[in-house]
């Protein structure tokens, strides 16, 4: 076994570094075709029904007829227009959907009686542990998960620039990018030629789309992620970390 070798769910050896060679420049498709076949149980796709993310979707649901469950965390602060298109993604596609959120709350009167007003503003630490990293891990605990799909491309962000393509997560989980090296260009192209549906605030200066009242629009010339979290020094939620 080498320093790069992993076993995955006690019983398969990946070595992640021969994996991230022989795929650095793969297709979307021919990696995740090959997560289908190595991964034939536990496999599923988190989405936050950015781009990217249903470009990954549509090549699991429509080209590779292969459908996994996909986590979304319904955090309640979404943009309406973000419900919207989960909805229209699950009818088209027959998702298997499985929606997580904050324990106990199904309402944003119910977040603000249990949290108080405006959590984000007050400790966005805390409002990212409740609405997404907790509901993340019970989600990917509950399906009995051992690889995840992300939507994350390297030059989405110079803290993702170095992302491999597989790679573990904190528990041991194969943890799999297939558009790590794509470009936004790459997603948009395909999104084109393959009629996917999008968030029509994509088309607003809005690049990468998060919980409204933390979501800004993108200025010319900014990084694609500039409008998540604008005024902090925050760069991710802290599910990816």
């Amino acid at each position: 076994m080498t320093a790069s070798t992993v076993t995955i769910n006690q019983t398969t050896e990946f070595d992640l570094e021969q994996l991230n060679q022989q795929f650095e420049t793969a297709t979307p498709k021919e990696i995740l075709a090959w997560s289908i076949e190595n991964i034939p149980t536990g496999l599923v796709q988190t989405s936050a029904f950015n781009v990217d993310d249903l470009v990954i979707t549509h090549i699991l649901y429509s080209e590779l007829q292969h459908p996994v469950p996909v986590i979304f965390l319904d955090t309640l602060y979404h943009f309406p227009q973000t419900l919207e298109l989960v909805a229209k993604a699950k009818e088209i596609y027959n998702l298997d959907l499985q929606t997580y959120k904050t324990p106990d709350v199904d309402s944003r009167e119910a977040f603000v009686a249990k949290y108080g007003e405006g959590l984000w503003d007050k400790d966005i630490a805390q409002f990212h542990q409740v609405t997404k990293i907790e509901p993340l891990q019970r989600g990917l605990d509950e399906l009995n998960t051992i690889a995840w799909i992300t939507g994350r491309r390297r030059d989405q962000a110079v803290t993702r620039a170095n992302m491999p393509i597989f790679e573990l997560d904190g528990k041991g989980r194969l943890k799999v990018n297939p558009l790590a090296n794509w470009t936004r260009k790459d997603s948009w192209d395909y999104v084109a030629e393959h009629g996917v549906i999008y968030n029509p605030l994509h088309d607003q200066g809005y690049p990468s789309i998060g919980d409204e009242p933390i979501t800004t629009k993108v200025g010319e010339g900014e990084d694609e992620r500039a409008g998540r979290w604008r005024g902090s020094n925050k760069t991710e939620c802290g599910i990816h970390i």
